[in-house]
């Protein structure tokens, strides 16, 4: 297999003491219809700034919301992924997007409202913002993206680092296999419908796999969860799978990685993990979610973003 070169970053251009403005230049909902759920594409316009050509996809930008939190401090800087690629949104270098979904829950009988999604979600087109960053070192494709295959796995807003990193592989005119699989809990919920359609459209080396969990059931009952496409489309990945120059992404709600590692060792792709303590030799269906919660890491050839 090639080696796997990631490239050099440079992170914390600028902090939360000394952070950049930049300027809202578009904000829409990106889910595929009307949702209960709102989820968010935004784009800043970094003109002026040193953040330009120097934030890879992969990485995150650091959103600084104004006031004060109840005990007078500042509120705390919120980190979104960055969903454009390299060259920019548009290939537009002073351009770059996230995906943002609004907070919204209820805690102790109120409603309560995240601060920096709220907050992001409520700008408009010429309105202004504080930006940090960029962070992230790992995250990241590697330098010589054209000698592996991609498996992306992403719930939520986790699919908007792989919209700039498919963007980017297509853009250089990427000949490999690329798996998006992508779960939310409603049809409702799928996120960059038109991106997906016109990549699927375009490229016959994109596979496009969803599984929405609160609609429907497996044929054994249980909810479609993304580890679960591991299995249920086994035709389609265990031949990429089985590839030495294939990587894997996840990105989303922490926990969903042990289920894809759990579903990766049950069809025997035990290249994409470190197993330590006695799950090396024990049988994948006997081990429990304990132990591979904190018995098993990725490999060299898995990058995980989970929060």
């Amino acid at each position: 297999m090639s080696e796997i070169v990631l490239p050099e970053v440079e992170l914390n251009i600028y902090n939360p003491k000394n952070p950049v403005e930049a300027t809202i230049v578009e904000n829409y909902v990106c889910t595929a219809e009307s949702s209960p759920n709102i989820v968010r594409h935004i784009t800043f316009d970094i003109s002026g700034t040193d953040l330009i050509d120097r934030i890879r996809v992969g990485q995150s930008i650091g959103v600084l919301p104004p006031g004060e939190n109840e005990k007078g401090r500042p509120h705390k800087l919120r980190l979104y992924s960055v969903s454009s690629p390299t060259s920019g949104e548009g290939g537009k270098s002073h351009l770059v997007s996230t995906t943002v979904k609004r907070s919204i829950d209820e805690v102790d009988g109120k409603i309560y409202l995240g601060i920096a999604s709220n907050y992001l979600s409520d700008l408009k087109p010429g309105d202004k913002v504080k930006l940090t960053g960029p962070s992230g070192k790992r995250y990241l494709l590697p330098e010589n993206a054209e000698d592996f295959n991609y498996i992306f796995f992403a719930t939520g807003t986790g699919i908007a680092p792989f919209r700039g990193m498919i963007k980017e592989l297509f853009e250089n005119n990427y000949k490999g296999n690329v798996v998006l699989v992508f779960g939310c809990a409603y049809r409702t919920d799928i996120l960059y419908p038109e991106f997906i359609k016109e990549m699927t459209g375009k490229h016959p080396n994109f596979r496009y796999l969803s599984c929405v969990s609160r609609e429907g059931r497996r044929e054994d009952g249980s909810k479609y969860y993304v580890q679960n496409v591991i299995h249920d489309h086994a035709e389609t990945l265990d031949p990429i799978l089985s590839k030495e120059n294939t990587l894997i992404y996840i990105c989303g709600m922490k926990g969903m990685e042990t289920g894809i590692y759990h579903n990766l060792a049950l069809r025997g792709h035990l290249d994409y993990l470190q197993l330590r303590g006695d799950l090396a030799e024990t049988d994948p269906k006997e081990w429990t979610w304990e132990d591979m919660k904190t018995n098993i890491k990725p490999s060299s050839r898995t990058f995980e973003e989970v929060y």
